[in-house]
């Protein structure tokens, strides 16, 4: 035995060989020394439910390797160690942070996002050349008066956590030009952040907002603004004097009407769509001259006016699901126009085979309406004298030739037997009873059941459906959004044919075990609901199933068998509470998900 191995074995204690072994520390001292040098450390995705002390300490303490030898090579100066700038500690468990951050005040950035943080330490505010921070994905109810004080902050992530209220020491963050305060539960927000002079992105989606203080317009170098999912009524006209908006998002709220936007004269992109309007006048475009993408959609439009022509820079339209039944030929005169979404809407004037055929085949018939329309003016009081009078209660011409029965937006609480007289004899395919105050399916819509494949019952106040919907054996498409819904019947499932169901903006807390049991199924919406579950195991049994959206539902989990679902072309699951997938995650789109829950599934 050597001189070495010898003294080896003298320095155990007796017994030491049947110690246990000392559990290796959670971060690596290979890591350590290499942020000494690098001035950055990331520990993310490490399991951690706190942080070690040799990371708070790591520019205080003198290393180990400072006891054992002393080297001049460039490698090995410990002592020229760099003070920690960069910190990541995402997607582990930490449930707090320690006082000690204040250890390192050279951070410049702290991303803790996915972890499950409840509080912040005071001393957060000590970390004085902090720029970033991202604090997303946490438990946070309130923040520290203290954060305020990080005047060189220029991001700020506080998304998808749990806070009620911010107070308005923000507005002394002059410098953040990234502000990200979406999926929380905030009803307000402070007047302050008019203050905000260099903020470029503000993200106020998935809250729930009912205004937002006209103070922001004084964010005169905003670019983009997002107040999607909340509660918003209406919006203050000072938002027309934020000059340099370039993207308005103000998708899924309560508006009714239009904003104008007299000063706006950089907005590229507005996005009002999912809300109740039902005008869009000359005065609402005739400022927004450099518009590129006008997102209309799932609103109450009823035509566009033909000063349509003034958005020469126009390539997307999205009109899905309103009322419009005739477009103006001004339309077709767009340069740049590149894509018209019309799905769902009521048109008459247009043949449908002319739409199926794409944007451009649309745009070059309304440009060859023009002539016919300006030549056939002097022929216009004949035609005024064959169309029927408002008051009609139903369109007979449209009955007959294109066998649509429709009684919509007429605020009825009940639909007249006269209506469905009228379409007796008639095979009827489409019957579009949307955007009433129905509390009741029809029992006279049976009447229908060898012909009827469409049926809209949107926008009224159903609170259950009867047996009669279910006697529509070849119904393919079914359309119930915006009811009272809670549930379905099981006899739903009689609808072999079904093919597409909406059910949108209704009170279901499951989802309905009867459209398990319909195979035909291609596109079940089902967003904005309060679904606690879905059963992964017979959703599989669709095999037909591309297009399901659960969004903005109570899912504390996504179930990892629901990545078997290999048909899914489009999967939708933002705005639910639970943690995985991260948004990260969601944001690369359907085939990422599934494949995120595949390598998931229990083997």
């Amino acid at each position: 035995m050597s001189r070495r191995e010898g003294s080896k074995f003298a320095s155990r204690r007796p017994g030491s060989a049947f110690q246990p072994r000392a559990t290796e520390a959670p971060v690596p001292a290979g890591l350590i020394k290499t942020a000494r040098k690098s001035g950055q450390l990331n520990l993310s995705n490490r399991e951690l439910s706190e942080v070690p002390q040799s990371v708070w300490r790591i520019n205080v303490d003198p290393p180990e390797e400072s006891h054992l030898n002393v080297s001049f090579t460039a490698s090995d100066r410990w002592w020229d160690q760099t003070d920690l700038i960069k910190l990541i500690l995402a997607s582990n468990k930490l449930q707090c942070l320690s006082e000690d951050i204040q250890l390192l005040p050279a951070l410049t950035v702290l991303d803790v996002h996915d972890n499950l943080l409840s509080s912040l330490p005071c001393a957060i505010g000590q970390l004085s050349k902090l720029q970033k921070l991202n604090i997303s994905h946490n438990k946070l109810k309130e923040l520290p008066d203290e954060l305020w004080d990080l005047t060189s902050l220029k991001s700020l992530y506080l998304h998808h956590n749990e806070l009620e209220w911010i107070q308005e020491g923000i507005g002394k963050l002059i410098h953040l030009e990234e502000l990200d305060v979406s999926s929380n539960q905030l009803k307000a927000v402070p007047s302050t952040l008019g203050e905000l002079s260099s903020l470029l992105k503000f993200i106020l989606a998935n809250n729930k907002l009912k205004c937002i203080p006209s103070d922001i317009s004084k964010m005169r170098s905003l670019k983009l603004l997002d107040a999607t999912y909340n509660e918003l009524e209406c919006v203050p006209p000072e938002l027309a004097n934020m000059v340099s908006l370039q993207q308005l998002y103000l998708r899924h709220n309560k508006l009714r009407h239009l904003p104008q936007f007299p000063s706006c004269k950089y907005l590229k992109e507005l996005h009002v769509g999912n809300n109740q309007i039902e005008h869009l006048g000359s005065e609402h475009l005739k400022n927004l001259c450099a518009i590129t993408v006008l997102e209309l959609r799932d609103n109450k439009l009823k035509s566009l006016p033909d000063e349509i022509l003034m958005l020469q820079d126009l390539e997307r339209l999205d009109l899905t699901n309103n009322d419009i039944s005739s477009l103006p030929y001004a339309l077709g005169n767009l340069p740049k126009l590149k894509s018209v979404l019309l799905e769902g809407n009521p048109l008459r004037s247009i043949r449908r085979d002319i739409i199926n055929r794409g944007t451009q085949e649309l745009l070059k018939y309304l440009r060859s309406r023009i002539q016919e329309d300006t030549t056939g003016q002097d022929n216009s009081a004949s035609a005024t004298a064959m169309t029927l009078p408002s008051e009609s209660m139903i369109n007979m011409y449209v009955l007959g030739t294109q066998k649509l029965l429709e009684y919509s937006d007429r605020k009825a609480t009940i639909v007249p037997d006269a209506v469905f007289d009228a379409a007796d004899g008639v095979p009827i395919t489409t019957v579009n009873l949307s955007k009433n105050l129905l509390t009741g399916v029809p029992s006279r819509i049976s009447e229908f059941k060898a012909t009827v494949t469409d049926v809209n019952l949107g926008f009224n106040k159903l609170s259950s459906v009867s047996l009669e919907l279910c006697t529509l054996e070849f119904l393919i498409h079914l359309d119930l959004r915006n009811n009272l819904l809670t549930s379905l019947p099981m006899e739903i499932k009689q609808l072999q044919h079904l093919q597409i169901v909406i059910l949108s903006f209704n009170r279901f807390k499951e989802f309905p075990n009867a459209l398990y049991h319909i195979p035909a199924l291609e596109t079940i919406l089902i967003s904005n609901n309060q679904m606690g579950s879905i059963d992964a195991f017979q959703l599989m049994q669709l095999d037909k199933l591309t297009t399901l959206d659960m969004q903005n539902n109570d899912l504390m989990q996504v179930p990892p068998e629901l990545g078997s679902c290999v048909n899914l072309r489009t999967l939708l699951l933002e705005g639910n509470p639970f943690r995985n997938p991260r948004a990260a995650i969601l944001a690369r789109g359907t085939a990422a998900v599934l494949e995120y829950l595949r390598n998931r599934i229990p083997t």
